[in-house]
Parts: structure tokens; C-alpha cells; sequence
């Protein structure tokens, strides 16, 4: 079987050069700061030089960055996989979709599409995200692919103004 990074619904792709100015939109909006490890801008000369940079090789970047794609050919949402640890062949699984795409069921193909990718190509033997216990959508989106809440870690982020719980979920490939 040969893995093609595309269903009906999305296709996954690597960054391109014109890609900027949108993650520039996405990695500096604020309201998605609480759901990832990142609180601060980026520039756009920082973006610029990490898309240059990167090799797309998850062994050398130790991640992996995807442009979800729909079927119209707009960019609608970026998957990561990062932490990837090549030991114990599992890496942590990130998706932010812009909202002016979001309940379309792009998410969810994404996620189902990554996690081919990361056994078909990768052989991963998981793939594990840690998401706000009061995320209730993306909490939703985890267990409808498949991900088990498998801990709840107790005041593991911080907003800036207060601690809330997350749940570490597993996918098993």
C-alpha cells in the first residue's frame, strides 16, 4: 500500500514559500496561543527562515510540519508532528485549523491521514497529544479518531493567568 497524503476531503502537503503570509496569521493569533507550547509573535523573517531551513526530514528536524489543504486547493490548517523520538518510534501530534474552516470535518480527515502517514511511512508506533481537559471540541475531535485519554495531568498549562488540566491521549498505530 502506498501512502498518498490525500483523501476526498484534504490533502496534506509541505510548506510552500507562499504559504507565509497565512501561518504568519495562524502562529500569531492569539487566541490559539492557549492550546499550543507557544506564547509569543513570530516574525515573519523567523517563519521565513524556519520554512527555509527545515528538511522535512523527521529525523533531522525531530518534526515535521503539513499544510492541510481542502479540496479547493485553500489552505485550511496545519497537522505537526513533533517531540518525535525515533526510540521509542512515537511523536506528539499538534492540528490547528483556520477558523474560517473549522466544523467541516477537515480536522478529523487530517488526523486519520497524519496517522497513515506515521505508520505507513514513519512506522510509528504511536502518535499522543496533549490537549486542554476544557477543550471540549478538541477533546471531541481526539477520541471521534481514536485517541484514549490516557492521564489527566493536573495544572499542566498556563494561559498566562491561570493553570488548567490537560489530558495526555493516545493513538496506537
Amino acid at each position: 500500500m502506498t501512502f498518498s497524503g490525500k483523501s476526498s476531503l484534504v490533502r496534506l502537503r509541505a510548506m510552500e514559500p507562499e504559504d507565509l503570509d497565512w501561518l504568519y496569521g495562524i502562529e500569531n493569533d492569539q487566541s490559539l496561543w492557549n492550546v499550543g507550547a507557544t506564547n509569543v509573535p513570530y516574525s515573519r523573517y523567523a517563519l521565513h527562515d524556519y520554512m527555509a531551513n527545515a528538511s522535512n526530514d523527521i529525523y533531522a528536524d525531530r518534526q515535521v510540519r503539513l499544510v492541510i489543504e481542502n479540496a479547493g486547493g485553500s489552505a485550511v490548517g496545519i497537522v505537526d508532528l513533533v517531540n518525535f523520538d525515533p526510540q521509542h518510534l512515537r511523536a506528539e501530534v499538534g492540528i490547528v485549523i483556520d477558523a474560517r474552516f473549522r466544523r467541516r470535518g477537515y480536522a478529523s480527515e487530517a488526523l486519520r491521514l497524519v496517522a497513515s502517514y506515521s505508520g505507513e511511512v514513519l512506522h510509528l508506533h504511536q502518535l499522543y497529544a496533549v490537549v486542554n481537559e476544557a477543550n471540549a471540541a478538541s477533546v471531541g475531535l481526539f477520541r471521534k479518531t481514536g485517541y484514549g485519554a490516557v492521564i489527566r495531568l493536573k495544572d499542566w498549562l498556563f494561559d498566562g493567568h491561570k493553570f488548567a488540566d490537560a489530558l495526555l491521549m493516545q493513538f496506537f498505530l
